[in-house]
């Protein structure tokens, strides 16, 4: 039987709500299927659904509709600009806020159903660090946390990457700078959130690079399109494109690693086969 290829899931958080974190995760899916990918964004913010306003993409199913059984993920996927697909989740429902450990375990389990056809899973995860946002992240390969170069940015994603460590032993973290007046600024965020973790943590951080504060950006929020789908020269589109090629390189995952995550057979998978 042929082995089955693994996934490369990338959850984008960041602890603090206005950083722009579903712009990375919208820009970042755009790039990565501009470099030939087979990308799923999911807008895991489950009760406050942005990614399909964002876009001015207006679903006809969401999330709920898989949780309630009307329907299986594959009929919520939608196409989005660029080639990439998009699961959509529900706006102002405020149970799906709340979902149960089981709740988060089989709507990871149904990503299952479309491992085939995709590459990269970019996970979009709700602000703060709730329930659902913690079920996702540690259910991803990889994690990326946004952070600004604000002092509240910093302590949230401070507490955030203490919570993933201490509580659930997390110890790899990427980090990408957003918003930064100058590429210094962002290697000086990436400094200041290493201060406090090499002292109080024991945790791994990765810079993975700054995309620069860009007017282009609000631009394209106002026309509701993605900056690297309507201004793919403008500095911010630029950094995102170095950003996916960073990425494009990082190792895919071989093992399981023994608690929930997503296409976890995939991986058993591989190493039943020996690989």
């Amino acid at each position: 039987m042929a082995s089955l290829h693994p996934v490369q899931v990338i959850a984008v958080t960041g602890g603090k709500g206005g950083i722009g974190k579903t712009n990375v995760s919208v820009n970042l899916s755009l790039a990565l299927a501009a470099l030939g990918r087979r990308v799923v964004l999911l807008d895991a913010d489950l009760g406050l659904a942005n990614v399909d306003v964002l876009l001015g993409i207006r679903p006809k199913a969401t999330l709920a509709d898989v949780l309630d059984g009307k329907c299986d993920l594959r009929d919520v996927l939608i196409d989005g600009p660029g080639g990439i697909r998009i699961v959509p989740a529900a706006s102002g429902a405020a149970r799906m806020v709340n979902l149960n450990p089981q709740q988060h375990a089989g709507l990871i389990q149904a990503f299952s159903d479309i491992g085939d056809n995709i590459d990269v899973l970019i996970v979009d995860t709700a602000a703060g660090i709730g329930d659902s946002v913690v079920s996702f992240v540690r259910a991803a390969q990889e994690v990326l946390v946004v952070v600004c170069d604000e002092p509240t940015s910093i302590t949230d994603a401070y507490a955030l990457i203490k919570l993933l460590n201490r509580d659930h032993g997390m110890t790899r973290f990427r980090i990408l700078a957003n918003m930064v007046s100058t590429p210094q600024d962002g290697r000086t965020v990436f400094a200041k959130l290493t201060k406090v973790t090499d002292r109080f943590l024991d945790v791994a951080l990765q810079y993975v690079g700054a995309i620069p504060y860009d007017e282009a950006v609000r631009k394209a929020v106002q026309k509701q399109r993605a900056v690297f789908d309507a201004f793919p020269r403008s500095k911010a589109s630029l950094a995102i494109r170095g950003v996916a090629q960073k990425i494009d390189s990082w190792p895919l995952p071989v093992n399981p690693r023994g608690h929930l995550e997503f296409f976890v057979e995939r991986l058993v998978q591989q190493t039943g086969s020996g690989l």
